[in-house]
């Protein structure tokens, strides 16, 4: 009898591939254990095993699997059914869902290598110089990679010179798997066991008198050992008898000491305390604790919506507790990676050891460290803490999941596909696995508190700071006056200036929000008007001073700062617009004794470089801090009482209809860093136009009225949380084929779905690394079918793929667009 396998490959098809396997293989091989399958003329993909079965594929013939990859399923049950539906609601395939979810270790890759054939008699005279170079490299290598060929003949295209070769039976092929993974070994040492006798190591002291570096070596592993009964690393016996390697490796040689290795994770933390139980939750805490229980005995995820700096950690660490308490492991969501640094602290203080951290900052060797721990249920990863990627950690018996600051787009992944909400997906995964869900924000989004106002979700309200603290002191400073009246120095105004010396006179700390990095967005000619472009975008190039450099955010492209005008050779270049890097620079001029820094993508490019700066910046070495919109989320600076806001109109006059109700969370979220501890604090909003209702609004931290006035425009225009939108992006080189192929794409659209299709329309930023783009927005109304819409898009997507003249237009789908 035959059997089959149905695997998952890592690319982006829509259907699954099927193997032959023999019975023993079909008796072993479990849903969600990795096999290594050939896929094409000579390729060896990772892929997922699926199911076993005994149905022959009817189009093709079934090749065997190369090998089974695990003893134990690397993905769980429950990972497989949230996978599904990821693929399922936001339209695309499930191996492109498995080649984001999965740490790209576990996805081995094939390497192509080429061998010497032993078995044939080679007349060299008959070889080109070319392959009589790589067949003498193997006389001395018992393999090349293609690489190493393509270097040793220096050309770039080797694959026909190696396909002549093989017909030649001069070289094998092998395609060879690679491990990507190396678990950690630390080195240690001990004393070898023939010493454990007293007379034995008398006569080896003796002996050792004439080698006192030796002696020394040894007496210090004593000295060691005394201390302690754990296993002493190589390093420890170094830096204890100040001698070198060459002194310790002479005596392991000797068969004196002993060296062994033991597999270490590379994060390591502390052990817990009970403070986590200890924390005493005030009046309005306890309340809202109390609502959150309530709504969890419904199954209903919560919205717990709590002003800036009212305590919300100390709620989430009780849920925690409750959690662990009840035997079940707990994750906590969070937008940025600046986040996760500071609020480790917190929850290693609590829960020590307990808490694992996942995020792209960690190294591939870590976040697999991680995942192993999380497929064990080990100790080590109870509680994980990391950004939106950890949704796809094989959790096997998950109690809670906390989503702190829900309302940040972060949480939305743009590119590539799965183009997935964490926030939305994680209420899903809750609900595979019966855990609860809490929403936590200051702002909540208008989808959430919609939610909450109609029954869907829980309610819990925190409406006071934490310990009595108030709500700082909002003030609007008008620039088109100040600029009138020239009461303007650079980008600041004499308000602000005054502001900023008053507080740093105080030995107070200011963190100044600007919403642009680099140096200047536009570098303009004054003569000719020209303005450096990106090549390959419809962007202007960003001027970055410190690396005089111009740049594309979207691409990267970037060129050195021009002495003159490219297109008509004047000099005279003038900077509009200003970044992040133009107010260090002016706040260098205006306060010349402050010590600034910045916090944007540039200068935190590094795996600790947020550690570093938000560190730096809570031990008081900063007194200034500029960044972008890394310094709105959550974080808690006991020091700071002034906020500078440098020019909120640019968030309001943003093209989209999120526009809004982003600017009121942003401005919201960043004047909720001031006055955190008793003194209250003080935040300024540079603006051209204070009569603006959002301004206004957030002034008053009044998000009821926000809330209502902007529902009531979604409701006019049928945004949501009143409709669902799917955004279909079509991407192509040609821009007259571009444009026909959308117009095409968006009149069968409308013939099937009607007049809820706005587009094609360009998007702001039309073309994107040489790709032109075009928009149509498909908006669905609540009491219409979702999946059914879903199947007649794709229904009309097989008939645009049958077109051949827009074989090579791409389209990428977006649901729920952000």
């Amino acid at each position: 009898m035959e059997y089959f396998l149905e695997v998952v490959l890592p690319i982006p098809l829509e259907k699954l591939f099927t193997y032959s396997i023999t019975q023993r293989e079909a008796d072993f091989i479990q849903s969600g254990m990795r096999v290594a399958v050939p896929f094409g003329k000579s390729k060896i993909y990772t892929a997922l095993a699926y199911r076993v079965h005994q149905n022959a594929p009817t189009a093709y013939e079934a090749k065997e699997i190369y090998q089974i990859l695990d003893d134990v399923p690397l993905v769980g049950p429950f990972q497989l059914q949230h996978w599904e539906w990821l693929a399922k609601y936001y339209m695309c395939t499930l191996g492109e869902v498995i080649r984001s979810a999965l740490p790209s270790a576990f996805l081995l890759e094939s390497e192509t290598l080429i061998l010497p054939n032993k078995e044939t008699v080679v007349d060299e005279m008959e070889l080109s110089d070319d392959e009589f170079l790589i067949y003498e490299a193997l006389q001395h290598q018992s393999a090349l990679k293609v690489q190493e060929i393509s270097d040793i003949v220096d050309k770039k295209n080797v694959l026909s010179l190696i396909n002549g070769l093989v017909q030649k039976g001069v070289v094998q092929q092998k395609e060879e798997l690679y491990e990507q993974y190396k678990p950690k070994l630390v080195r240690y040492v001990k004393l070898s066991e023939k010493y454990d006798d007293d007379q034995q190591l008398e006569e080896l002291l003796n002996e050792l008198s004439r080698a006192p570096k030796q002696s020394h070596v040894v007496l210090s592993l004593f000295q060691l050992r005394s201390g302690n009964n754990k296993p002493i690393p190589i390093t420890d016996l170094e830096k204890q008898s100040g001698s070198s390697k060459a002194v310790i490796k002479a005596l392991i040689d000797k068969d004196i000491l002993k060296e062994y290795q033991i597999r270490q994770d590379r994060v390591v933390y502390d052990e817990e305390s009970e403070e986590a139980r200890n924390i005493a939750l005030n009046e309005h805490q306890s309340k809202a604790l109390e609502d959150i229980n309530i709504g969890f005995a419904e199954d209903r995820p919560v919205l717990l919506h709590g002003v800036t700096s009212s305590g919300k950690t100390e709620v989430y660490v009780k849920l925690i507790q409750q959690c662990l308490d009840s035997g079940r492991q707990a994750l906590y969501l969070l937008p940025e990676i600046a986040l996760t640094s500071q609020l480790i602290n917190r929850l290693r203080d609590y829960f020590g050891h307990k808490v694992s951290v996942y995020h792209s900052k960690y190294s591939i060797h870590e976040r697999v460290e991680v995942w192993n721990n999380v497929l064990k249920n080990a100790e080590k990863a109870q509680i994980v803490i990391g950004a939106r990627s950890s949704l796809f950690l094989p959790f096997s018996n998950l109690g809670l999941i906390v989503v702190d600051e829900e309302h940040e787009s972060s949480f939305k992944q743009f590119d590539p596909a799965p183009r997935y909400h964490a926030r939305d997906a994680a209420i899903v995964l809750a609900s595979l696995h019966k855990a609860h869900t809490v929403l936590g924000s200051a702002t909540p989004s208008i989808e959430s508190m919609y939610n909450a106002r109609k029954g869907k979700y829980g309610y819990a309200y925190i409406p006071y700071r934490y310990g009595d603290v108030l709500m700082p002191d909002i003030n609007l400073v008008d620039i088109k006056e100040a600029t009138r009246k020239k009461r303007m120095k650079g980008h600041f105004s004499e308000t602000l200036i005054n502001t900023i010396s008053e507080t740093l006179e105080a030995g107070e700390q200011v963190i100044l929000f600007q919403n642009r990095r680099g140096f200047a967005p536009v570098v303009e000619c004054t003569n000719c008007g020209h303005v450096a472009q990106c090549p390959n975008c419809d962007v202007s190039l960003t001027y970055h001073q410190r690396i005089n450099q111009l740049r594309c955010h979207y691409c990267g492209y970037h060129m050195a700062l021009q002495q003159a005008c490219l297109a008509c050779g004047s000099p005279t270049l003038d900077k509009k617009g200003f970044g992040t890097e133009q107010i260090q620079e002016e706040l260098g001029q205006l306060f010349p004794n402050a010590a600034t820094g910045r916090m944007d993508l540039d200068t935190t490019r590094g795996k600790y470089a947020y550690e570093k700066i938000i560190s730096a910046f809570e031990n008081q070495e900063m007194d200034i801090l500029v960044g972008t919109q890394m310094v709105t989320k959550g974080l808690d600076f006991r020091n700071v009482s002034l906020v500078g806001i440098m020019n909120a109109d640019t968030m309001l006059n943003f093209p989209d209809y999120r526009a809004h109700e982003r600017s009121f969370q942003m401005l919201t979220q960043v004047a909720g860093r001031a006055g955190r501890t008793q003194k209250r604090g003080k935040v300024l909003i540079q603006t051209y136009n204070p009569y603006h209702q959002i301004l206004q609004q957030v002034t008053t931290n009044d998000y009821d009225k926000m809330f209502a006035e902007q529902l009531y425009e979604r409701e006019q225009f049928k945004y949501p949380p009143l409709a669902r939108i799917i955004k279909i992006t079509l991407k192509d080189r040609d821009f007259n084929k571009l444009n026909e192929a959308a117009q095409w794409l968006a009149e069968s659209l409308r013939n099937v779905l009607g007049h809820q299709i706005l587009g094609p329309e360009y998007p702001p930023v039309g073309r994107i690394r040489r790709d032109y783009l075009k928009n149509i927005l498909i908006k669905i109304p609540k009491k219409q079918s979702l999946a059914q819409t879903k199947n007649s898009i794709k229904r009309i997507e097989k008939s645009f793929n049958a077109i051949s003249k827009y074989k090579s237009v791409r389209l990428v789908y977006n649901v729920d667009h952000i």
